[in-house]
């Protein structure tokens, strides 16, 4: 039974280092879902706060666990990270990837309930042998933020001085190979008619070497258009004629699922997370090497590729902030945890107040 005035502490620590990254955008998300359901949160351990959601594994991540248990809360930890998404990354990261993944272990089993976005990230966490329940549950996504826009579609090509002819083609994320920056970079050389951009930003200490060269040494048709707000991020979708997303290993994409519900054709490469929701001509175009994202791109924007893009918005829709939330909700009631739902809603803490 729920108790009056209980709420969820959403740990907020490392914020500086997630907040332009997927993992940020989730944390964002699970506020805004809660209240949706009927909860509320704040980011600190207020008295009634009985359940901590933490997202990242970083090490103070990791005394807000031990703090929660030891005063008494019911500890969820998101699952957004595992070792096959933490290869390919930053310098070194192949190298120190073993132990990443014995880290990463070690913080999800002082949970009481890991959530992971796809049953693919599902799978993975459930083959390192944990001792903690692991569910299943998207990240979700903002239907009504991320949705057909003209006028917002406009306003970008207005703001990169677009013409209505000119074909364009975006993506996001960091400068890291995992993302597939370089094929996108490949994509750009090869097609030097179209304009490509690319949102997001990565300390230049972190940027590998060969992403580093090949970015100063992109064609001029590509622009580094840096990290920019939510609200600009779907300006980019709603004016662009493709999202182009050729990442290699990903726990769910929350980018994909922005770009099917702006209902802008997406095309990502074939790769297991995608597996039971993406389909290749059914909502989106799935491709392997760069020859076939050249072919799919080509007839993405010639037209000569069907129109899959309503299909690709009834994806996203069903995941939905206020479903995910609903979902959240029926988690707590199987899992036995308090402090979820109450009708109390809260201001949001400064650090969030400019994020949307």
């Amino acid at each position: 039974m729920q108790r009056q005035g209980e709420t969820v502490w959403l740990y907020t620590g490392g914020w500086r280092t997630v907040r332009q990254s997927g993992v940020g955008q989730a944390l964002l998300h699970q506020r805004q879902m809660l209240q949706q359901a009927g909860g509320t949160s704040c980011d600190r351990p207020e008295p009634d706060a009985r359940v901590v959601h933490i997202n990242t594994v970083l090490p103070d991540s990791l005394l807000a666990a031990m703090y929660a248990r030891l005063t008494g809360r019911k500890i969820i930890w998101y699952g957004h990270s595992t070792m096959e998404d933490f290869k390919h990354s930053f310098p070194g990261s192949d190298q120190v990837a073993p132990l990443f993944k014995r880290w990463i272990c070690f913080c999800y089993n002082r949970a009481d309930l890991v959530i992971t976005p796809t049953p693919y990230a599902k799978s993975i966490l459930e083959g390192y042998g944990l001792h903690r329940p692991v569910v299943a549950l998207s990240n979700g996504v903002d239907t009504k933020l991320f949705a057909e826009n003209p006028a917002a579609g406009a306003a970008f090509r207005q703001r990169y001085g677009l013409s209505k002819q000119e074909k364009v083609v975006v993506s996001a994320g960091h400068f890291i190979p995992r993302k597939g920056i370089l094929d996108f970079i490949e994509t750009a050389r090869r097609m030097p008619q179209v304009r490509f951009f690319w949102f997001g930003h990565t300390d230049p200490k972190l940027v590998p070497q060969q992403v580093a060269w090949q970015m100063k040494h992109a064609p001029e048709n590509l622009c580094f258009a840096g990290f920019v707000p939510s609200d600009q991020l779907r300006d980019a979708y709603c004016g662009a004629d493709a999202f182009y997303f050729p990442s290699y290993e990903e726990t769910e994409g929350i980018v994909v699922l922005e770009a099917l519900a702006c209902k802008i054709p997406v095309l990502v490469r074939k790769i297991p997370v995608y597996g039971g929701w993406l389909e290749d001509g059914k909502n989106a175009w799935l491709a392997e090497n760069a020859q076939q994202f050249e072919q799919k791109l080509t007839g993405i924007l010639d037209g000569t590729l069907p129109d899959v893009t309503e299909a690709g918005r009834r994806t996203a829709c069903e995941r939905d902030l206020t479903r995910i939330g609903m979902a959240l909700r029926g988690l707590y009631r199987e899992y036995k945890m308090t402090g979820c739902l109450t009708k109390t809603k809260k201001k949001k803490p400064a650090f969030l107040q400019s994020q949307g």
